[in-house]
């Protein structure tokens, strides 16, 4: 019999992806949650539910019968909303984090998956390993990094400081990017406002920051399949990094999109006003690499070139 798994936040960038993965393997029956968007990618055969996470009778009632449950749903932003509203990463995030841990715990699930953030990192020129998470946030990280923090102590609760105890496994991906990504301009990240910018008819490109940002960029197919072995060879509660191990400046992610569009010849304005993010973000991935052979498959500059033609493809949506 296939083990039923439970995807919240079925209507997001790394649900869907992650959806699409788990379902050409034909192991799981797979149930996922949305709850506003209406109109996004849906994988045949699979079982959405709407569902509102903040509230502990529906997560419940989702988590009925199901195994494994993968926790994507989150409220997240790029960085204008994080500098201009950050509280919107804090309540919804943890009411809605603890409510599916307790569902998970009451239904005797045997295993959660957390996907948590590196934002739970110090600001460092060192590459970060799981060890390194003290409570230290980079200022701007502080109040999503504490939100992550705090979920992430209470999966250990429930694995190590309770007589019934649930294996809880948590994800801290590097700087996540591909197909179904967010590009809306109130909401993308980096790389999808970047993609957008450099794919338009304007001349002129304006680059929030000086483009010095050192950041890892891992392409969410690589970050997809790793997940889908843990999911299938995990056995204990841990904490893993899965991020590509090197990282890259926003000016090398211009130069590669500009490479890809051929527009050489664009001017480029780096505006040093608007909102920017840590300026440094080493991630170590020794204890995945060991552990579940994991290796980056999909190089930056193809990353981008599938991401690019999806977007194209998609720009309507």
């Amino acid at each position: 019999m296939k083990k039923k798994i439970l995807i919240t936040g079925g209507s997001g960038f790394i649900g869907i992806n992650l959806i699409k993965t788990l379902d050409k393997t034909k192991k799981f029956k797979i149930i996922s949650t949305y709850y506003k968007s209406k109109n996004f990618f849906k994988v045949k055969g699979v079982k959405y539910f709407k569902v509102n996470l903040e509230n502990p009778k529906q997560c419940n009632k989702i988590t009925k019968g199901i195994d494994i449950i993968v926790m994507c749903a989150a409220n997240s932003s790029g960085a204008a909303i994080m500098e201009k509203t950050p509280l919107v990463h804090l309540t919804p995030n943890i009411r809605m984090n603890l409510n599916m841990l307790e569902a998970a715990h009451q239904r005797l699930v045997k295993k959660f998956i957390f996907v948590s953030s590196n934002t739970v990192y110090p600001l460092s020129n060192r590459p970060m390993k799981e060890k390194d998470a003290k409570f230290d946030f980079f200022e701007k990280y502080h109040i999503v990094g504490w939100m992550k923090r705090f979920s992430e102590i209470v999966c250990d609760i429930y694995s190590h400081k309770i007589k019934k105890k649930m294996t809880t496994i948590i994800l801290r991906p590097g700087n996540l990017y591909g197909p179904h990504d967010k590009f809306d301009p109130q909401k993308s990240k980096v790389i999808p406002s970047l993609i957008r910018k450099v794919t338009s008819k304007k001349k002129l490109i304006e680059v929030w920051g000086n483009g010095n940002d050192l950041k890892d960029f891992l392409y969410i197919q690589d970050f997809c399949d790793i997940v889908v072995k843990i999911i299938k060879n995990s056995k204990k509660s841990e904490i893993l990094n899965i991020a590509s191990g090197k990282s890259i400046t926003i000016k090398e992610i211009i130069n590669l999109l500009l490479n890809i569009e051929n527009k050489k010849g664009s001017k480029i304005f780096y505006d040093k006003s608007k909102p920017s993010m840590i300026p440094i973000r080493l991630i170590d991935i020794t204890k995945i690499k060991k552990q579940y052979k994991f290796r980056v498959t999909t190089s930056i500059t193809q990353g981008l070139k599938n991401t690019v033609n999806w977007y194209k493809k998609n720009n309507n949506l």
